[in-house]
């Protein structure tokens, strides 16, 4: 394995970066020092990591869109009606499926069919293709700071045009941009592309710019344990805060049960900065993000609102430090841009009416304590099996199943450990696989999940992890048979 959790060298990267600009033609416009400059002179009202370090330090909770199209102008139109109509805190620039591909030539086609049918014929905004000088127009035109949100394996050609087109913040991972996403790439290599990403967001911080990174917390978005994801969101911002990243922003993915949910949120933060500490990391500056609902969503627009509003609960109850907020087109495709600002209208009224309120009770405060057992785990896990090294361990993980996504379509990933929700909603284990649990944990997954079976009168089986996957669209949590 040629991998290792090492601070790519000045040369290195140098020589990386010369291949990487000559992936398409818009590459060209890119100098790092004209782009730092240009950042620089970026007010903080517009700044990323400032806007959330604020929110945090005041313990407010901030609400985000998903959004993209491909033409620039009517890109542009989206965003200013998001900032006006919609109420945000904060923008995305979703990017589209071609580019997250690194298929420039086809992502040019695509913006030449749009502008000429005059409607969006691409999920997303096309920002290699666009290039530097639109990019910037694109980030000049709005008040609040932007972010780009994708899902790009090899996101480095993505990096160095948004960064110096002005963007503030950048979402991904090598590990959360490739389970979730992709079937055949290996671990190596997403984890090297994305130690490039992560050096040049490191030296940008050296320059005198601090640009926020963000790893992808809700993975595949179904049925996903807490402890799965935030064993991927400690391991990349470990990564990053390696290549010199100072500003993480951590996430989770909306599982359903209140008090799980809020318990997440809390130790996601608390875990993080452990492990950045233990290991060395102590300048680097967490913040957290929920995301609303990622599953199956009801065609009802009043109902999918219900759903949008118990993320908006959760997250005002756990204190995150921004939502990522869904729309009631959710079930039926692209959302209109006014549907995109209803859902964060809703979003944002939901958190101001519990903005003063926290939840604390036995209950979050056991959930706390197994999501943190279950964690350290597994990430200690993962730096045994790379002795030491976490790069290398978590590649081992994934391919032995100590860390597991479920329901991934990489093939990398092992497929062996099996969720399901207990008789109160809260995801549980029905199979462990190799998941690196004590006999207490495994003990302890067991008997939630026999208690649900024996109020259901069934055995616990994989039926109930096909009935739990398909119930939010049917108006329940948890996937009850019906006799």
């Amino acid at each position: 394995m040629d991998i290792q959790n090492k601070r790519i060298s000045d040369g290195e990267f140098a020589k990386l970066r010369q291949e990487v600009l000559t992936q398409w033609p818009t590459g060209k416009d890119v100098n790092l020092e004209e782009a730092v400059a240009y950042q620089k002179s970026i007010p903080a009202e517009r700044r990323f990591g400032e806007k959330l370090l604020k929110a945090k330090s005041e313990g407010r909770t901030l609400v985000q869109p998903r959004a993209g199209v491909p033409v620039v102008e009517e890109h542009i139109k989206l965003m200013q009606y998001l900032e006006k109509y919609g109420e945000a805190d904060l923008l995305p620039s979703t990017i589209d499926s071609y580019t997250r591909q690194n298929r420039y030539e086809e992502a040019e086609n695509g913006i030449a069919e749009s502008i000429r049918l005059g409607r969006a014929m691409m999920n997303g905004f096309p920002a290699v293709n666009h290039g530097v000088a639109k990019c910037r127009q694109v980030t000049e035109s709005v008040n609040l700071p932007m972010q780009v949100r994708h899902g790009t394996p090899d996101a480095r050609l993505l990096t160095e045009i948004t960064f110096a087109g002005g963007f503030t913040s950048y979402e991904g991972g090598g590990i959360s941009y490739n389970l979730p996403y992709c079937k055949n790439i290996p671990m190596e290599r997403t984890i090297r592309d994305w130690q490039y990403v992560d050096r040049l967001t490191g030296l940008y911080e050296e320059m005198g710019v601090s640009i926020n990174r963000e790893p992808y917390g809700p993975l595949t978005g179904t049925l996903v344990p807490p402890c799965i994801s935030h064993a991927a969101a400690i391991i990349e911002a470990l990564l990053a805060a390696e290549q010199g990243v100072k500003n993480i922003t951590v996430g989770y993915g909306q599982c359903g049960n209140l008090r799980q949910d809020v318990a997440a949120i809390r130790t996601l933060e608390e875990l993080t900065d452990e492990y950045l500490k233990k290991y060395g990391y102590n300048d680097v500056q967490v913040t957290t993000v929920l995301h609303q609902w990622m599953g199956g969503f009801p065609a009802d627009e009043a109902k999918a609102f219900g759903v949008i509003s118990t993320g908006s609960l959760i997250a005002a109850l756990s204190k995150a430090t921004k939502v990522i907020v869904k729309t009631p087109h959710e079930a039926v495709g692209i959302p209109t841009m006014e549907a995109n600002a209803e859902g964060l209208r809703c979003t944002k009224q939901v958190i101001n009416m519990y903005a003063d309120q926290v939840l604390q009770s036995d209950k979050v405060e056991e959930e706390k304590e197994i999501i943190r057992l279950e964690t350290r785990c597994i990430v200690d896990k993962c730096f045994e099996l790379g002795n030491g090294d976490i790069a290398v361990g978590v590649c081992r993980a994934v391919e032995s199943g100590a860390l597991d996504v479920p329901f991934a379509p990489c093939r990398a990933n092992a497929g062996l450990m099996l969720p399901c929700r207990d008789n109160n909603g809260a995801i549980r284990i029905l199979n462990p696989g190799n998941l690196p649990f004590s006999k207490d944990l495994l003990d302890f997954h067991k008997a939630k999940i026999e208690e649900r079976a024996k109020a259901e009168n069934r055995k616990a089986s994989f039926q109930m992890v096909i009935d739990d996957v398909y119930a939010i669209g049917k108006g329940r949590l948890v996937g009850r048979p019906r006799y």
